[in-house]
């Protein structure tokens, strides 16, 4: 079993990687683009783990009450509400699941080990996180 297979609980792979990486896409675009989530989870305690994200060295872990105390504190606790209310799970479910999939996206969308500048074309769009169900399940989904 993948490792994304098993934070969703073994629901079928295609559909629950793509809700799960959906919601995971809506969380950043709220943010701002990656650029934008970084910003918040850093000022708002999780500076070292985001940092080994964007970075090109193994990526530090976060708990789910971490990343909640943080997206709450940063505005952005309603679109975990709304994402969890649209999968059908409860928000403390899916904040778990986002607090393993989140590193996985950010070192996604941050390959050289830089954050994308809204000015140079950064802007987030889901089509940049499409490779990722498929890299954490081994191919398998899209």
């Amino acid at each position: 079993m993948s490792f994304l297979n098993d934070l969703l609980g073994g629901q079928g792979q295609q559909a629950g990687a793509g809700s799960l990486i959906s919601a995971a896409g809506q969380l950043i675009d709220r943010a701002g683009g990656v650029q934008g989530l970084v910003s918040t989870l850093q000022q708002h305690g999780l500076g070292g783990a985001v940092q080994s994200w964007v970075g090109t060295g193994a990526n530090q872990p976060i708990s789910s009450d971490q990343l909640g105390q943080a997206l709450q504190n940063g505005g952005l606790g309603s679109v975990v509400q709304e994402q969890a209310a649209k999968l059908g799970v409860d928000p403390n479910e899916l904040l778990g699941k986002l607090s393993q999939v989140l590193p996985h996206a950010v070192d996604h969308l941050t390959p050289d080990g830089q954050v994308p500048d809204a000015s140079q074309g950064g802007g987030f769009n889901l089509g940049a996180l499409e490779g990722l169900a498929g890299k954490l399940f081994g191919g398998s989904a899209a």
